[in-house]
């Protein structure tokens, strides 16, 4: 199978989980999973904790009111939203907009790992609390976890998944500047160490097939 094969089997798995313990409240609101929207051999991921009512209509990620702070500030940096990948840990939209249980992000992680390793990203951004915790304890830096306060716009080089090495981003959420204002500029400046790196690794990749081709 190739990643869109793949990727289109993870959707059709979260679309026949009745074991999740949204799948009642999915179809009572004929609500859509949403599983993820992006380039599928992007080199940064983004990951969320859940979709909002916005997303769960629609399947898509982040088309909501964080999607809008989202895409302002991909495009501070120019980072085209194309060319990232998008998802959450929680595929289905959690009542209320409540925060996810354990049980469900037990349910769904593994459908986000498989995700991690269909499309291999280089980076991976993690947005909130949620999200900072199951990818740091997930590529083996539990001991490096803090406070989000602490760890936003940090780079941790050294995530492994299986056989990837993978630099971790966590950020605050970008629905949290709906509630505090202050949180945008600490937003905006932490993108741009995530356009930083990106530059880098998109320059040591042309350097690379720069050589070979000598």
């Amino acid at each position: 199978m190739n990643k869109n094969e793949e990727l289109e089997k993870i959707k059709y798995d979260v679309l026949n989980l009745t074991s999740s313990p949204l799948y009642q409240d999915r179809v009572k609101n004929k609500y859509f999973p949403v599983i993820g929207q992006g380039n599928h051999d992007a080199e940064i991921m983004f990951i969320g904790e859940a979709p909002g009512k916005n997303e769960a209509q629609q399947g898509r990620p982040f088309c909501g009111s964080a999607g809008k702070i989202l895409d302002e500030l991909l495009d501070s940096v120019g980072i085209k939203r194309e060319k990232v990948y998008i998802t959450n840990i929680v595929k289905d939209r959690p009542p209320q907009n409540r925060d996810p249980l354990p049980e469900e992000i037990e349910a769904y992680g593994p459908f986000l790992d498989r995700q991690i390793e269909i499309i291999q990203p280089k980076i991976i951004v993690t947005l909130g609390r949620y999200s900072m915790y199951y990818i740091m304890q997930k590529m083996g830096l539990e001991k490096e976890i803090q406070p989000i306060g602490k760890m936003h716009g940090n780079v941790f080089e050294n995530g492994k998944f299986g056989n990837l090495i993978i630099k971790i981003i966590p950020l605050y959420h970008p629905a949290a500047t709906i509630y505090n204002q202050s949180l945008k500029m600490v937003l905006l400046e932490d993108f741009k160490k995530i356009n930083n790196i990106y530059k880098i690794l998109s320059f040591s990749v042309l350097l690379f097939h720069y050589l070979v081709a000598l």
